[in-house]
């Protein structure tokens, strides 16, 4: 049972990494750019990338996704985190591991879901 809990919280903490970089994605690359005076860049990544647009369009909805993603992530990984491992020392390593990587990509989603908040909704009135 604690071997699917765990894996629960791999799973949410992945769902919630791949929300945060859609988050990076539609707000603060394209705010990135622009600040750099890449301006054409931005315009060739829209060109290509046609749903870019769209997505930015829905930004408060994306982050509002992202949001309860990487809340469902850190209550599954709060959940899991006494869970005990199997006794067997090869499958004990790798319970362990799994518990590493699945806290390693919880905080790198929760950094980039911040980031991406700032360049969204701070740093368009810190520039202006």
């Amino acid at each position: 049972m604690a071997n699917k809990s765990s894996r629960w919280s791999v799973i949410w903490a992945a769902v919630a990494l791949l929300g945060s970089v859609g988050t990076l994605l539609c707000c603060a690359l394209p705010a990135v750019l622009v600040t750099l005076g890449m301006g054409a860049v931005l315009a060739g990544l829209i060109t290509t990338v046609p749903g870019l647009v769209m997505v930015s369009q829905y930004k408060g909805w994306v982050f509002i996704v992202a949001g309860v993603c990487l809340s469902l992530a850190g209550y599954a990984h709060w959940r899991t985190r006494y869970a005990a491992c199997p006794v067997d020392p090869q499958q004990a390593r790798a319970c362990q591991m799994l518990r590493r990587i699945s806290r390693a990509v919880l905080i790198t989603a929760i950094g980039i879901y911040a980031i991406g908040g700032f360049f969204a909704f701070a740093a368009s009135g810190l520039l202006l």
